[in-house]
């Protein structure tokens, strides 16, 4: 056997993909590949795209979030919120362009609460002040 195998995790799915050849993915250092007999490898993955290349030739896309890759005895473990996986890439990388403005908005609602949040603290605090200042 010349490949080695993925076990998909997320939060509400998991598989096992056999016969992989090899795997280029990318973390904050760039991108990576990792083929069978590669030494213990974990590291972060960023959002983006991975591509998977199997024995009998035909390639996969995999979109991911963000994940954790542990490469250990042939075996590629990559635990994520969730992802997609496709043989079409202009499919998939249409999706994970519609995951990403997703979640910039989703991060923009919670920047603007966080804001709001943080004004309301210091009129608190800043009446406070004025309160203590005037003997109570």
């Amino acid at each position: 056997m010349s490949g080695f195998s993925i076990q998909l995790q997320s939060a509400t799915q998991s598989e096992r993909l056999d016969r992989v050849v090899s795997f280029v993915g990318e973390d904050a250092s760039g991108s990576f590949g990792l083929m069978r007999g590669h030494t213990r490898f974990v590291t972060t993955l960023v959002f983006a795209l991975a591509r998977l290349r199997f024995e009998d030739g035909h390639r996969e896309y995999l979109a991911l979030p963000e994940a954790v890759a542990d490469f250990d005895n042939n075996r590629l473990t990559i635990s994520t919120r969730r992802y997609l996986r496709s043989v079409d890439y202009s499919r998939i990388s249409q999706a994970l362009r519609e995951e990403l403005l997703q979640e910039e908005v989703t991060l923009s609602g919670f920047r603007r609460s966080i804001e709001q949040l943080e004004q309301t603290m210091l009129l608190r605090l800043w009446r406070i002040g004025r309160g203590a200042g005037r003997g109570g």
